[in-house]
């Protein structure tokens, strides 16, 4: 077993076909309204000259996943050990249900442990994690394959085994990296819930994956305070029948109440258990992981993601967006693993590609809004990967902030989670990116699995707030009601050639079905477009007049006034381009006259208080720059927005104060106690 080599550095080689623009003809956009440092402004970004040169990726994937999508996915696949040699691709013979390399074994665990450690790799560091109180824990990769071996042997010992479930509900400590590494070692399928969720939602995510083990800690930190989570597991576990074991890592020491022959402490079972485990080899299809989404219908869905596939592209995706070197780069993925976006980029991508990475469990302003930079400076961050909320929530403190750290170890930037704005981009770019450093901006989903549009760093000129193209090997399109292409016009700047975004064409990472509901799998995914057979992605988009893609969010994120739609993300970013606005949220509330009005919320840098005159100048700014139609009905400046742990903003919830009903679950916020200002500022 070997350690897949680092990217090579090459030669830069010009191709006729690269996607790179350089030179002073880079057009220049003139921005409105925005902070003078970005009145004007670069329409698009080349890489550095001295990042493209040594740049891993080339514009050779292009044009071979072009050629032969399937060849490119199968020599994709060879990043990975293989205990047995896939000799078919793809199986789509009961589309939209897909098997890739279906006839070849692996074990994901090895791929992300123990190969490093046999290819000389064992005194690499896995994890740099740090707590919320400060305290820190360094994991070579020979610690954390230690670690994996007795959690796995754990499990066998509890009567474990390939195919049971295991729901995992842990703050962000190395344990609940262990505990993820350890179900896939055995094939057991992991669901982790995310920290903050109500025991209801716990219960229900346990008793639709039939979960036989719950792994927790008696408490995480959170903003200072040790709060607990063993009894939300008791609650839950109350109504979840088939939950056999309980383990319990101590995190904050307080007390927990205790049932004899089910409650099992980590470090009296765990620490205590041999190291040494063999891992055995499964299909590339055994199912990996469960991740359950909230669902229309109020019933979460258990999205399926297998083995062979997922990580295949994880590991793909990682090292040429990121333009990994795992000998050298030092990788934070700020995502809770609660979310698909710690899954794959904050545990199994780094780990499979062998490179170090950060695990914080923390906030990002504990105990003040430094944190995040201090850990980049501490730890010689390399390549950081947040949410486009984060750096919002930065812009509103000022670069003050960033300026006070050493910085310099980054040589990449990336964002996640919903679509960026391009003041944001700009200011991501400027301030912790030094105006020089490359941004790549991802777009994917939890069913996608990895990510599936994206720049290439080294090689594409990027555009502030667009996501630019589909990565090497994914097919993708934006189609109108009746599936017809829409395509890019020049003599409109593409700025109406907005519609679906579908993909087309099966991807290794792609969700295998909805955990025990086929037919819903279906009827949510692939009936709006089935003639076609296409994944309808459930966001709008639009082309450019360059044909590359932008993300204007969630379909249902669009707002009908008098007959007109108007996606939410697009006047967010207008507000969010006035010198004043740190953050943006808008939705659409219930309009007797015009079916929808819009409705804003807003928070202004360092915590300025509105008046009118500001508030009017925003409704002139949308007006101007989208349409008099787009004017926000509704402007309320409040103090802060409500978000979840992971950084998204809960817009549900602000539909709910914008109509006056009663608030839905709150279980999810950072703080609950928001809506007290927000309904106080209205």
């Amino acid at each position: 077993m070997t350690l897949p080599a680092a990217p090579p550095r090459r030669e830069r080689r010009e191709s006729p076909t690269a996607v790179v623009r350089r030179g002073p003809e880079t057009p220049v956009t003139t921005l409105t309204g925005v902070t003078p440092q970005h009145s004007q402004a670069p329409a698009a970004y080349p890489p550095p000259a001295a990042f493209a040169d040594r740049a891993a990726a080339e514009a050779e994937l292009y044009r071979a996943a072009q050629a032969d999508p399937l060849g490119f996915w199968a020599a994709q696949a060879q990043r990975l050990d293989w205990a047995e040699p896939f000799t078919q691709v793809l199986d789509y013979s009961d589309a939209p249900f897909a098997k890739w390399f279906a006839d070849g074994r692996l074990n994901v665990a090895a791929n992300c442990l123990d190969r490093h450690v046999a290819a000389g790799h064992g005194d690499r560091v896995a994890i740099h994690w740090e707590g919320e109180p400060g305290d820190t824990r360094t994991l070579t990769y020979a610690d954390l394959l230690a670690e994996v071996g007795r959690a796995a042997n754990t499990l066998t010992s509890l009567g474990l085994v390939a195919g049971d479930r295991v729901a995992i509900y842990l703050p962000m400590i190395p344990e609940a990296v262990v505990a993820m590494l350890a179900c896939a070692r055995i094939g057991a399928p992991h669901t982790v819930v995310f920290g903050g969720f109500s025991a209801n939602a716990l219960s229900d995510r346990i008793n639709d994956a039939e979960a036989k083990l719950v792994i927790t800690a008696d408490g995480q930190y959170r903003r200072g305070t040790a709060a607990p989570l063993k009894p939300t597991i008791d609650d839950a576990v109350a109504e979840t029948p088939s939950v056999a074991h309980v383990l319990v890592v101590r995190r904050t020491g307080g007390d927990v109440a205790w049932t004899e022959g089910r409650d099992l402490w980590w470090h009296d079972t765990v620490a205590a258990a041999p190291a040494e485990h063999t891992p055995a080899a499964f299909p590339a299809e055994q199912p990996l992981f469960l991740l359950y989404t909230s669902g229309t219908t109020g019933h979460p869905k258990g999205i399926v993601h297998t083995s062979g596939g997922y990580l295949t592209q994880a590991a793909y995706t990682h090292a040429v967006i990121f333009d990994l070197d795992p000998a050298t780069d030092v990788f934070w993925c700020t995502a809770d693993i609660g979310w698909v976006t710690g899954h794959t980029y904050g545990v199994y991508a780094p780990l499979a590609n062998g490179a170090t990475m950060v695990v914080y469990e923390g906030t990002p302003a504990f105990p003040d809004i430094h944190r995040h930079f201090q850990i980049i400076e501490r730890y010689g961050v390399t390549i950081y990967y947040t949410a486009p909320t984060a750096i919002r929530t930065f812009m509103k403190f000022g670069r003050e902030v960033p300026d006070a750290h050493d910085l310099s170890s980054l040589r990449l930037l990336g964002s996640v989670g919903e679509p960026i704005n391009p003041e944001a981009w700009r200011w991501y770019r400027t301030v912790i990116g030094r105006d020089e450093l490359p941004v790549v901006d991802t777009w994917w989903q939890t069913e996608t699995g990895a990510t599936m549009i994206s720049p290439l760093p080294g090689l594409t000129a990027t555009k502030p707030g667009a996501a630019m193209t589909p990565v090497p090997g994914i097919s993708a399109r934006i189609v109108d009601d009746h599936g017809v292409r829409l395509e890019p016009d020049a003599s409109t700047g593409g700025e109406h050639l907005s519609g679906y975004l579908v993909i087309d064409q099966p991807w290794p990472a792609m969700t295998r079905g909805i955990w025990g509901d086929r037919q819903r799998f279906i009827d949510t995914y692939w009936s709006r477009f089935a003639e076609q057979g296409w994944y309808f992605a459930g966001d709008g988009a639009r082309y450019d007049a360059d044909g590359d893609i932008w993300i204007l969010g969630r379909i249902d994120d669009v707002m009908n006034v008098s007959g007109h739609r108007i996606s939410t993300a697009e006047v967010e970013s207008v507000l969010v381009a006035h010198e004043h606005v740190a953050e943006a949220a808008v939705v659409g509330a219930a309009d007797e006259q015009t079916g929808q009005h819009i409705c804003a919320f807003v928070v202004l840098i360092g915590g300025r208080a509105g008046d009118d005159d500001t508030v009017e100048q925003l409704r002139r700014l949308v007006s101007d720059e989208i349409s008099p139609i787009a004017r926000p009905k509704q402007i309320h400046v409040v103090p802060e927005l409500p978000k979840t742990r992971s950084g998204k903003i809960m817009r549900r919830l602000l539909r709910d104060v914008a109509d006056g009903r009663p608030l839905g679950d709150t279980s999810t916020l950072v703080d609950p106690g928001v809506f007290e200002a927000i309904r106080a500022a209205r």
